[in-house]
C-alpha cells in the first residue's frame, strides 16, 4: 500500500478499533429522545474518567455535554 505514514496509522487505528467490542452507554437527550452511544475502549475509559472527576454518572456525563453549545458559535446574550 503506499500510503503516507499518517494515513497508515489512522487505517491501522480504525481496524484497531473495529476488533474491540463496543461499550454502549443509554442516556436520554435534553429533549428526551432515548440515546445509545458506542464508545471504544479508550472513549469508553476516558468517559469514565471525566464522569468520576465530576461525581457523576457516564449516562449524565453525556446529558452534560449535549447541553453545551456547539464550538464556534458565539452564545446569545441575555435578553
Amino acid at each position: 500500500m503506499n500510503l503516507a505514514i499518517p494515513d497508515v496509522d489512522f487505517l491501522r487505528g480504525l481496524v484497531k478499533s473495529a476488533r474491540q467490542r463496543p461499550h454502549q452507554v443509554s442516556w436520554v437527550d435534553r429533549d428526551g429522545t432515548a440515546r445509545v452511544t458506542s464508545l471504544s475502549a479508550d472513549e469508553d475509559r476516558k468517559v469514565g474518567e471525566l464522569a468520576r472527576k465530576l461525581k457523576v454518572s457516564k449516562q449524565a456525563l453525556l446529558r452534560l455535554a449535549a447541553e453545551q453549545p456547539a464550538l464556534g458559535k458565539a452564545a446569545k446574550p441575555p435578553a
